[in-house]
């Protein structure tokens, strides 16, 4: 086995790596072997896949999602947990006929009945076939380790017929009826919607002609009079049978331009503003809504047949949801046109004018509206009304409507005969069913009850073809039977079994459709009904179906309800969540999943939806091949996934930049010194454990002890030890409780520290010739670091962890797993985690970012050293630490002492100036006096004393405290940076010997780029000259020790002279110094 570590290029291409390793993985059986690494294991970990519509190719968004599921997935497996890695493909419904009307071009459902049912369904299998075969390849690239050859899919006979036990169930409880109702339809897909698909993302901003008109009054004593009515959907005007008024709201009788009409009272400015009424419209009375209860109008549309029945109906009602923000205060009613039209209608005993047909055409009975489309008729029914004297006015008007979630067609609303399953009954069992689940984020829980509470009946039944057959049989007596399996359907059968039987096809239309049975109640012949189901039954049967419910009740036990599932929570706490709760409450009066793990939406990165229309939308597969699959893991892995995620190209650069390429450079740097070393993982004096001990039982790294520091570890190795078993213990914590972020970020932290701090303060450790114990024990703590972070970043970035792991591990250390995902979860040394040294070093790091900042401001160079830096701290015990950090941040801010603040007084003092604003009139030419009496006050009392709020006594003026400016400075000669209650300071006087120690430093600084530049290797030796004036010669000659031992120098002669032959062959370079006198390096190798 060798051990050399393999050269690493800083220079990283992440997706060729990743292409690489995903070939390694499939020659290597790794998706497999990783599946069965815990089949011996007892505790199980069940994950029930939401699953992914099979109906196009993954985008970024599905990516997020997918590796959601397969970050918990593989954490829980490195856990040692059994699991069953099954995904799911969501392959029945509108959504797939859609896309296959679509490439048939077929424009209405007649073109499907002319094509053939069962071609246009087998049709919509193959495309769900080919999608699924493109995802399933789409998410091997994203190192999703599903059992791909095990996917469940719900257009299966097994989740079909477990759907027909559920409704059965339902039926014998009585909670499945037919419903006359009005329902959001879409007359392009010619199929009614449920209250599931419309309710957020069924809605767009769209601009209606809305017109104004007039209902004439007919009972006597209102003749002339008219009820001023307002509609955004005029289609429905010629079905009206009614109008509605709040009978608590007022009212107003207005005469304007010679005609008598009633509106609300608060309308009334908005309709003059609005044009509707004029200028002069004049106020005759004020009534109640109550007192127009009763009144009898002629409707718009009285001449029509289709309003024989109404034409005697029409009055007004009194309904209390009438509002008076819009319109007029006066509702047009058509109860075969409006869902709550319909519910008022029926408790008015009114007779509904149904309009429209599937296709959303009128009619026989509507006149010249007959045969026209409801989209197209607003031009007809504004002349018919400008005819008959009824328009007032048309506005725009742009309001949220319902659109078909699939197809874009805005929604008509029919009344129609549909399947509903009754939820009264049921919807106590869901609701503590959701209180008992956890939810996160927390929120969840609220939504999913504010959404059960709202819920009306599900309506399950759908007018389409490619679905759930609904195993529903309803006879012309009345009664309805509902076959809960395969082998009752063969048993009650009595026509059409036998070739439904011989065709061996899944049971969908038209196959299913010819196997008929003899009513249980009067023995008539009947047919299924034609409906197919609602697709959320489809996912929400899953615990059930993929759990072998039926065939096999102990398998089914062993994995059900499931330990967490995981969607985006906007539309599933209506959709997929609240079918699971449904379906496991009916069945088994049980929770579906114990955890409930969801996410916002994505968007672009600029906030916007993605769509393709408007052309931001990202494939995955372009992501993919852009900047890779660990930069998109880890971007979704640090996002809060309760908030809306804006991701794109330059928020993965970031992710690259900021995370990926520091810590691929911290893996470069190791194995390029241990490879110069010949350090091999043999020489590593900390264990390490990788594979799955005992429950309860120490690992060989957790019982290792800290050796004193006669073996040459550090406080900096102690404490890089410290904060990695502390990342090991809360990355566990936060991902066994789902803060993902959290985990993310403390990751992120380490690899910070491990790139700003313990990698940049050890590098004199590894580049020192001599190897000894120190040395040996940086290139542990090193190692030690690098391994666990590449176990604890495989469930986030997959590839570049295995690639580090194979390298640094699988590659070097006997009997090893061979690849990272065949590892145990690390387990933290409780004993290396010391509070007091993290504490200690993270004081060192904060103080030494203000002293950086605080140079900064000074605008002196980091190489010049200072005289002393001062910090002013906040805790006692950062008093005493600062004695003890002080060697620390003597050499990270180039100064000579490090002094307490509190020594001084507090590194900023008080400026106390007069508000000349309130002081100016009122003292007049006594200004000079008060400013005299400021400058010689002590600055802290005025200071406290205006804090305190009392009077300031100066001189002889008594000021109050807002008559004073009190700003704080910094001490002279100091420059000062704060931070949280922090303060940091540098003495900005320079003398003569600081300057020439960085003389020295600059020096240095332009011998290491001249190294670089003449492609000498970094333990490559050199002689070196020095070519400067006679003083710049003298002040360097004090540190020519220090410039030799920096810059491997074997010899240094400073103020030299070369011959122009000698500089010829050298390696030259020049730096310019402050005064403008000229440096001149020359160097060759040794």
């Amino acid at each position: 086995m060798p051990t050399q570590f393999d050269p690493v290029d800083p220079k990283v291409d992440f997706v060729a790596n990743e292409e690489a390793l995903l070939k390694w993985w499939e020659e290597n059986d790794i998706p497999a072997r990783y599946r069965k690494l815990n089949d011996d294991k007892e505790k199980t970990f069940s994950f029930i896949d939401g699953p992914i519509t099979a109906n196009n190719p993954m985008a970024v968004h599905h990516a997020w999602g997918r590796t959601y599921k397969d970050l918990f997935l593989r954490f829980r497996n490195m856990q040692g947990y059994r699991q069953r890695f099954q995904n799911g493909f969501d392959g029945q419904g509108l959504w797939i006929e859609v896309e296959v009307e679509k490439e048939k071009g077929f424009k209405s459902k007649r073109d499907i009945e002319t094509y053939g049912i069962g071609r246009f369904v087998e049709d919509c299998k193959a495309r769900v076939d080919q999608f699924a075969a493109e995802i399933t390849e789409q998410s091997k690239r994203l190192g999703f380790f599903m059992n791909w050859d095990n996917s469940y899919h719900t257009k299966s006979d097994q989740n079909n017929y477990t759907i027909w036990h559920f409704l059965k169930t339902c039926a014998d409880n009585g909670w499945i009826y037919k419903g006359r109702d009005v329902m959001p339809w879409c007359p392009r897909c010619g199929t009614g919607l449920s209250q599931h698909e419309i309710v957020t993302e069924g809605y767009q901003d769209i601009t209606h002609d809305s017109p104004f008109l007039k209902f004439p009054l007919i009972d006597e004593g209102h003749e002339g009079e008219s009820l001023l009515i307002w509609t955004t959907t005029p289609w429905t005007l010629a079905a009206n049978v009614a109008a509605a008024v709040n009978p608590e709201n007022d009212y107003v009788k207005v005469e304007d331009r010679g005609e008598v009409i009633y509106f609300s009272k608060a309308l009334l400015d908005s309709l003059k503003r609005d044009h509707v009424l004029t200028d002069d419209a004049k106020v005759l009375a004020e009534l109640k809504g109550s007192e127009l209860v009763g009144l009898r109008y002629r409707g718009p549309f009285d001449e029509l047949d289709a309003q024989a029945e109404a034409r005697d109906e029409h009055r007004v009602l009194a309904w209390d949801e009438v509002g008076e923000s819009e319109g007029t205060g006066i509702v047009h009613t058509a109860p075969g046109a409006g869902a709550e039209d319909f519910r008022l209608g029926n408790e008015n005993g009114l007779t509904p004018i149904a309009p429209l047909d599937q296709s959303g055409v009128y009619l026989e009975g509507f006149g010249e509206l007959t045969g026209k489309a409801a989209a197209d008729v607003n031009d007809l029914i504004f002349a018919s009304l400008e005819e008959k004297g009824l328009l007032v006015k048309v506005v725009p008007y742009t309001h949220r409507y319902p659109v078909c979630w699939r197809c874009g067609t805005e929604l008509v609303f029919r009344l129609v005969d549909e399947w509903f399953i009754s939820m009264d009954e049921i919807r106590p069992k869901m609701e503590k069913a959701t209180r008992e689940m956890q939810w996160y984020p927390e929120f969840g829980m609220a939504r999913e009850l504010d959404w059960l509470k709202n819920m009306q009946d599900w309506m399950i039944s759908k007018k389409r073809y490619y679905g759930l057959a609904l195993p529903i049989y309803a006879c012309d007596c009345g009664h309805f039977d509902v076959l809960g399996s395969l082998e009752e359907l063969k048993e009650r059968a009595i026509e059409g079994w036998e070739e439904f039987e011989a065709s061996g096809t899944s049971p969908h239309r038209p196959w299913i459709d010819g196997v008929k049975i003899a009513c249980s109640d009067c023995g008539e012949t009947v047919e299924r009904i034609a409906d197919v189901g609602n697709a959320w039954l489809d996912a929400g049967i899953v615990p059930f179906s993929t759990l072998n419910y039926k065939t096999d009740p102990d398998y089914w036990r062993e994995w059900f309800p499931a330990d967490w599932i995981s969607e985006s929570f906007p539309g599933q706490f209506r959709n997929w969540f609240y079918s699971l709760i449904v379906m496991a409450a009916v069945l088994e009066d049980s929770i579906p999943a114990r955890q409930v793990f969801s996410y916002a939406l994505m968007r672009d990165e600029n906030g916007e939806e993605m769509h393709k229309s408007k052309g931001n939308a990202i494939w995955f597969e372009d992501a993919a091949d852009k900047i890779g699959v660990d930069v998109m893991r880890w971007t979704f892995s640090r996002h809060n996934p309760a908030s809306n995620l804006n991701f794109g190209y330059k928020a993965g650069d970031e992710v690259r930049r900021q995370f990926l390429i520091p810590l691929w450079n911290i893996y470069s740097f190791f194995t390029t010194y241990a490879n110069l070393d010949g350090w091999a993982p043999a020489d590593c004096s900390i264990p390490l454990s990788l594979g799955f001990g005992k429950d309860g039982e120490k690992n060989e790294y957790e019982s290792w002890e800290m050796p004193d520091e006669s073996e040459g570890f550090s406080e900096l190795d102690r404490w890089i030890l410290s904060e990695l078993n502390q990342l090991v213990r809360r990355t566990t914590e936060n991902l066994e409780n789902w803060q993902l972020p959290h985990a993310a970020g403390s990751v992120e932290q380490l690899v910070e520290d491990l790139s700003n701090w313990y990698v940049r303060r050890s590098r004199r450790r590894f580049w020192k010739t001599e190897g000894d114990k120190d040395k040996n024990a940086a290139y542990s703590t090193l190692y030690t670091c690098l391994t666990t972070l590449s176990r604890l970043m495989a469930p986030f970035t997959p590839f570049v962890a295995d690639i580090m792991y194979r390298n640094l591990v699988a590659d070097r250390v006997p009997d090893a797993p061979d690849s990272v995902h065949l590892t145990s979860w690390p387990k933290a040394n409780d004993s290396l985690i010391d509070q007091d040294v993290m504490n200690r070093t993270r004081l060192a790091i904060r103080l030494a970012s203000l002293g950086r900042s605080a140079r900064a401001q000074s605008r002196l160079k980091v190489r010049q050293p200072l005289a002393e830096f001062v910090a002013e701290v906040r805790h006692d015990w950062e008093h005493f630490a600062l004695a003890e950090i002080e060697p620390i941040l003597k050499e990270e801010l180039n100064v000579k002492r490090v002094r307490d603040a509190a020594e001084m007084g507090g590194l900023l003092g008080f400026e106390i100036k007069p508000n000349l604003r309130l002081l100016g009139p009122k003292y007049g030419r006594q200004m000079g006096e008060i400013r005299a009496a400021i400058a010689a006050a002590d600055p802290d009392e005025i200071a406290r004393a205006s804090e305190a709020g009392e009077t300031i006594t100066v001189g002889a003026f008594e000021l109050a405290p807002e008559e004073v400016l009190v700003e704080r400075v910094a001490l002279e000669n100091y420059a000062v940076a704060t931070d949280a209650g922090y303060a940091g300071a540098v003495l900005t006087v320079v003398s003569d010997e600081l300057k020439a120690e960085g003389t020295a430093r600059e020096v240095v600084r332009v011998i290491q780029n001249l190294r670089k530049s003449s492609g000498l290797e970094i333990s490559d030796r050199i002689n070196l000259w020095i070519l400067c004036s006679g003083d710049v010669t003298s002040s360097l000659e004090a540190h020519s020790d220090y410039i030799a031992g920096e810059t491997l120098a074997n010899s240094v002669e400073i103020g030299a002279v070369l011959s122009d032959d000698a500089m010829a062959v050298a390696a030259t370079e020049t730096l310019k110094l402050d005064d403008d006198s000229e440096v001149t390096v020359a160097l060759e190798k040794a």
